[in-house]
């Protein structure tokens, strides 16, 4: 069998799919974008919209198909990543990272935690997000060699102390017990401010690093503050690139996106709250 040429090259590689050639890489978008479709919240999306179509075409329903319409095309804008992008990304970019944070204490808040569950030095585990802000605090920690203070107790009665399975965690990777404060006793964010601050006074320090998700960290300083505690912020666990970019895939339906935009929601009502009702 003769060589191939230049032109026969090029094609076995556009259709092969095994060698990851251009015909492959588009599959995957198409086959994603497809399959969003099928899936909550894509079916969902679908069904409301057909729902709307069957009653436009019965008499005296359009408002109400109107109003159908209008609900499935709210629930598929939330449930896009193009649009949690934007709103999740304006949210997380409230503070800027520093690049020599200064403070004499790191203070972590919690953010949920799993419990009953065999994690590898002990039972319980902490949730996605505080796992990441404690990644954060333990690489500060062996920047700076700052205490640490862990606060957030036990919200549920089926979630874990997340103060004290933070502690344990950090043991385990070396941190020295006499660096470690804990506060057990707090279920929101307010009650880490409040009871956080009062550790900080009792032992002294007047300059703390607070780490916590970057879209958690507005509402975070504004707690803080209310308690008359200044903080460096301190971003961590950032749920969307800091320069998104739009391609066929950010405008397929999911259920990650429509949970970025809630937690969006949630964070701009609780803030709101924070501010001008407590």
């Amino acid at each position: 069998m003769g060589k191939r040429s230049a032109l026969e090259n090029v094609l076995c590689y556009i259709l092969n799919i095994r060698d990851g050639g251009v015909f492959s890489f588009f599959m995957i978008y198409i086959l994603k974008f497809g399959a969003s479709w099928i899936l909550p919240p894509g079916i969902f999306i679908l069904a409301i919209l057909g729902l709307a179509a069957c009653l436009w075409k019965k008499r005296n329903q359009q408002r109400t198909a109107g109003l159908f319409a209008a609900l499935s095309l709210a629930l598929y804008l939330l449930s896009i990543g193009a649009v949690s992008d934007r709103l999740m990304g304006s949210l997380e970019r409230t503070y800027e990272v520093p690049a020599h944070p200064e403070g004499d204490v790191i203070v972590m808040l919690g953010g949920g935690a799993i419990a009953d569950v065999q994690d590898v030095d002990g039972v319980g585990m902490l949730a996605q997000s505080p796992s990441s802000r404690l990644l954060t605090t333990l690489r500060l920690h062996r920047l700076y060699n700052l205490p640490i203070l862990l606060s957030g107790g036990q919200v549920f009665s089926d979630t874990g102390s997340e103060a004290e399975i933070a502690r344990r965690v950090l043991l385990s990777l070396g941190v020295p017990d006499e660096m470690i404060y804990v506060e057990t006793r707090s279920l929101t964010t307010g009650q880490n401010a409040r009871y956080s601050a009062e550790i900080l006074r009792s032992e002294g320090f007047t300059h703390p690093i607070l780490v916590t998700s970057a879209f958690h960290l507005p509402r975070s300083v504004l707690n803080f503050e209310k308690e008359g505690v200044a903080v460096t912020p301190y971003p961590a666990d950032f749920w969307v690139s800091g320069n998104p970019q739009l391609y066929l895939v950010k405008f397929a339906p999911n259920a990650i996106a429509l949970l970025t935009n809630t937690v969006y929601l949630q964070e701009k009502l609780r803030i709101f709250v924070t501010r001008h009702l407590e």
